[in-house]
């Protein structure tokens, strides 16, 4: 597997970044750290209090802090390690670090958490980090979604906030309007992406497969994508964008900024949708809920690690980075701060509530995300999950362009993903 990746050709913004961001022996003292949350609300300026603080304990050592957009991301962060250039500080999504570790590209943390004593019991969606024995990674986030409402449209159409999947889509249909009468809406009662990578595109589309009872896997890893529920679930989103209720060609950064702007009604979204909601237009008339479809989509969300084909001296200057985010001072700003549910058992979340009054209903969402075991990574294709999200991608694009019947849908659904499982 190695020798294939190692063959991955560089796209050209992927060169100009390898070329951008290559480490020579000068440049030893500076840490490159990719995100794709760089300028995500407050995850992007909780990044940058650790950073901070890491570069005033380490003088001399500074972090090149750089973005790649989401859907890009996964593509690009093989090609840099394919390429003999890592970041040092490895971000992935929960999804995608299967990848990297499998090819060795990720340090085995189990001696750095012993030779610190540092305890992880208790320290939530921490197993899905563990691949083949070993510790890859550390959980950032387990999170339950909320569900995001603009008060002021629900209260101008006469309409309740919802809690059923009926009612949900009454409001979402109630409330997408054009609003000065040019034929083009201008205000949507909902938004999903609808371009861009896999892994988001499917977590959207799980709001409406998990409210009708489907899931991609059973519990022993078996595909279980031809059911009546799965039929039922892309049915209630092939309606939302059928019939308009949800912007086109966007990516979810986009459908966020027009929620925060007062451009929609409902948006189903994670915990990090509040500091996104508080910095736009219309922060005063949004409100956060619990979502309308039950369970709420949840899981493990993004990771933290470091590459393994580093120095040693690079190395233990990326623990003790990672060792700041772990901290219970910056495990309490990611809740203060950030938005999120800390995974530390060790978080004093105390008074949260008085920065982010919501968050008891965070603490809600994440506790019923678990208690239905819901996970973004499907059992049995953990390691096939991007060839996996491309295929779906691919099929529900093609049914809501072709206008196929889901009926007929999950049966190819099926079939490609039984043959991706085996290989």
């Amino acid at each position: 597997m190695k020798s294939l990746l190692k063959t991955v050709v560089c796209t050209a913004a992927t060169a100009a970044l390898l070329s951008t961001t290559a480490l020579t022996a000068a440049q030893a003292e500076t840490l490159r750290f990719i995100s794709w949350q760089n300028d995500d609300g407050g995850m992007g300026d909780w990044w940058r209090a650790a950073i901070a603080k890491f570069e005033a304990e380490n003088p001399g050592t500074s972090v090149d802090f750089t973005k790649v957009d989401r859907g890009s991301y996964a593509d690009t962060m093989t090609t840099l390690f394919a390429g003999g250039q890592p970041p040092h500080i490895v971000h992935l999504a929960s999804f995608e670090y299967q990848n990297f570790a499998e090819n060795g590209w990720m340090e085995n943390l189990d001696p750095w958490f012993e030779k610190d004593g540092i305890d992880m019991t208790g320290w939530a969606g921490q197993s899905t980090c563990v691949w083949k024995g070993e510790t890859a990674c550390v959980m950032l986030l387990y999170f339950g979604f909320v569900m995001g409402y603009n008060e002021k449209i629900l209260a101008e159409a006469g309409l309740e906030v919802p809690t059923t999947w009926d009612e949900y889509l009454n409001v979402v249909r109630a409330t997408t309007k054009d609003l000065n009468g040019d034929g083009i809406t201008d205000q949507f009662g909902t938004g999903h992406e609808t371009v861009g990578g896999a892994g988001q595109y499917l977590t959207e589309l799980l709001n409406y497969v998990l409210s009708a009872g489907a899931y991609w896997t059973d519990k022993e890893g078996n595909v279980t994508m031809d059911t009546p529920e799965m039929i039922e679930g892309l049915t209630r989103y092939k309606t939302i964008i059928d019939e308009g209720l949800s912007p086109r060609d966007m990516k979810s950064g986009d459908v966020r900024n027009l929620f925060a702007d007062g451009k929609m009604a409902i948006r189903l979204d994670g915990p990090w949708i509040y500091p996104i909601m508080q910095k736009g237009a219309a922060a005063s008339d949004l409100k956060i809920a619990v979502p309308a479809m039950s369970p709420p989509v949840g899981g493990s969300s993004n990771v933290l690690g470091m590459a393994s084909e580093i120095s040693d001296d690079e190395k233990e200057l990326v623990w003790k980075f990672m060792k700041i985010v772990m901290s219970p001072e910056f495990q309490r700003t990611y809740a203060t701060d950030a938005g999120n549910t800390p995974p530390s058992p060790a978080a004093d979340l105390s008074g949260v509530e008085e920065s982010v009054p919501h968050f008891p209903l965070l603490v809600e969402t994440q506790q019923a995300a678990a208690a239905a075991g819901v996970d973004r990574i499907p059992t049995g294709l953990e390691i096939q999950y991007g060839e996996f999200g491309k295929m779906v991608q691919e099929e529900v694009l093609r049914m809501i362009i072709e206008d196929l019947d889901p009926a007929d849908v999950v049966k190819v659904l099926q079939e490609k993903a039984v043959a991706i499982q085996n290989g």
